[in-house]
């Protein structure tokens, strides 16, 4: 059977998939993903905020892929445009301080929203509501059945908690990719990036009383790491993921055909479809530094859980070879 295959089954997980964008790698390949096994999956709405990309232009990106795949009947909101606390100017202080960060997302954005690769504006527009609303709304509308999906920082889910404190407990879980426990970081060697845009909503969030949190961090991702092999065995079949994929990431396999690229969101929607794919995780007390200073934005194991210190499943090793086979059959399966 393939694992890829759509069944007759009604959808397992309800989610809010709240993400800040990408041309393709990784946040819109991991959409791609779960629009692909509707089966599986019910997509309530995604939600965009600022992260890799400025919340307008992480919108078009994720509204072509929605039109791309024929499910832009999934609606789309504009959730935050900036963190809680970091700004562009404390990270050219933390950098000038403490040291470089290799990536800055929509800190070093430009302003202007340019088309995505179709080089066309998507028909369908944001929602008129906001994302914050939204999940409020949903997470009334479906009690103790909503899954938080959280690829990119967590302002808004933050904001959320802030506005209406006594949902969290109704959320079904959070899902998030971020973070690492036993690992150095991506962005500087204490912080991985989607932790360190919004260190204080990520404290917030992780902090909240939601029955269930699952952490997708580096541990886990930094296993499985796209070769060029595998990038060509895909692109190789020809459908308009692929092209997708081949237009956002062939320049950089050109420029180096030795080098390596994390897919690391769609290593937590291929555990969404499919959880067996994980082989290894662990409950830990996870906390977030907001302390400026070097190590701003690191997940830290602590040595007890207290109000503020929940107790995470944190995800650490997984089947890389079914990871891929999921991966692969989604991305080149017709539409």
């Amino acid at each position: 059977m393939n694992p890829a295959a759509p069944h007759a089954v009604r959808p397992t997980h309800r989610i809010i998939f709240d993400t800040d964008g990408a041309v393709f790698n990784d946040d819109a390949a991991a959409l791609a993903m779960l629009v692909q096994r509707r089966d599986r999956v019910e997509l309530l709405g995604v939600t965009v905020v600022a992260g890799n990309h400025r919340t307008p232009q992480a919108a078009e990106h994720m509204l072509h892929l929605l039109e791309l795949t024929g499910t832009d009947d999934i609606p789309l909101y504009l959730g935050a445009r900036n963190p809680l606390v970091n700004t562009a100017a404390r990270a050219a202080s933390q950098e000038t301080q403490w040291g470089p960060i290799s990536f800055k997302g929509a800190f070093d954005a430009p302003r202007d929203v340019v088309a995505p690769h179709s080089g066309r504006f998507a028909t369908t527009r944001p929602r008129t509501t906001g994302a914050i609303s939204f999940i409020i709304e949903t997470i009334e509308r479906y009690p103790d059945e909503v899954t938080l999906v959280a690829v990119g920082p967590m302002t808004n889910l933050a904001l959320t908690f802030r506005a209406r404190p006594d949902l969290a407990a109704r959320v079904k879980r959070l899902v998030f990719m971020g973070g690492n426990a036993r690992v150095p970081g991506n962005v500087t060697p204490a912080a991985e990036f989607n932790i360190w845009f919004d260190p204080e909503a990520a404290r917030e969030t992780l902090a909240a009383p939601i029955p269930e949190t699952v952490m997708f961090g580096l541990d886990i991702t930094n296993h499985a790491p796209l070769h060029k092999t595998a990038f060509d065995d895909i692109v190789a079949i020809d459908t308009p993921l692929t092209r997708l994929m081949q237009h956002d990431m062939a320049p950089r396999f050109r420029r180096d055909p030795a080098a390596t690229y994390h897919v690391w969101d769609c290593i937590t929607a291929a555990w969404l479809i499919d959880p067996s794919i994980v082989t290894s995780s662990e409950a830990l007390p996870i906390s977030v530094d907001t302390t400026f200073g070097p190590t701003y934005g690191e997940t830290r194991v602590s040595d007890r859980t207290s109000r503020e210190v929940r107790p995470i499943t944190v995800m650490l090793d997984l089947d890389v070879e079914r990871f891929y086979q999921i991966y692969a059959g989604l991305l080149t399966r017709p539409m």
